[in-house]
This record gives C-alpha cells, structure tokens and sequence, in this order.
C-alpha cells in the first residue's frame, strides 16, 4: 500500500472543501479537514488554507511557526501581511485543477514528505 503525506484543509466552504480533499486524495495524501480553532500540526506535511477566512488565517499563523508549508486558495489577491507568512504558492479563485495539484505537491516536497522513508511517490 503507498504511503501518503497528511495535508490539512482549511476552507469555510463546504463544497470547495470536498474538492480540495479530492484532489489531495488523487495526489496519493490523506487529506486532514481543520475542524476550527488551533490545529495540531504533528504529523502535517502541509496545509492548503483559504486565509481570508479568520479561522484559516489563525490556522495558517501557527502552522507557518511551526515550519508547515501552505498553500493558499482565495478569492482575495496576496497582501503583503498574508505573503509574509511564505506560501508555496498562492492560488486565485478560480483556479484550474492543475495548478492545484502541482501546488499541493510542491508544497508536500517542501514538508519533507519526499525525504521521509514511509512517503513514496
């Protein structure tokens, strides 16, 4: 059986939310759905985040101190604040598919699920 990374969801809706964890599960990851409030980041490879949301922004201000790359999905354009927190990449709603996939593995590369003996690609 391959052996996936763990990305968590943060996106307020619920639609939006069952396609990224699709997409996250085609990649071969286990999506992992922010249920609000402080997430625990043990175990996390990475973290796709809607940062215009204040629950997604709190998230993505703990997850960042704790060297877990992001990825933002949002309707709102980067501002210097939210960029400060160094995403992988920032993706403007709508967004084709592709993008999001290379996103998503771009940033499980850089939170070392590559490097790791139990994540194969």
């Amino acid at each position: 059986m391959r052996s996936m990374g763990r990305v968590l969801i943060a996106e307020p809706h619920a639609d939006i939310a069952a396609l990224l964890e699709i997409v996250v599960r085609r990649l071969g990851h286990e999506p992992v759905a922010h249920g609000g409030g402080i997430p625990a980041h043990a175990g996390l490879d990475a973290a796709v985040i809607e940062p215009g949301d204040a629950a997604g922004r709190q998230a993505a201000e703990v997850l960042h101190a704790h060297g877990i790359p992001l990825l933002f999905t949002s309707i709102y354009p980067p501002s210097r604040e939210l960029l400060a927190l160094e995403p992988v990449a920032w993706l403007v709603k709508p967004f084709p598919i592709s993008k999001l996939g290379g996103a998503i593995e771009a940033a499980t590369i850089a939170g070392g699920c590559a490097r790791r003996s139990s994540c194969s690609r």
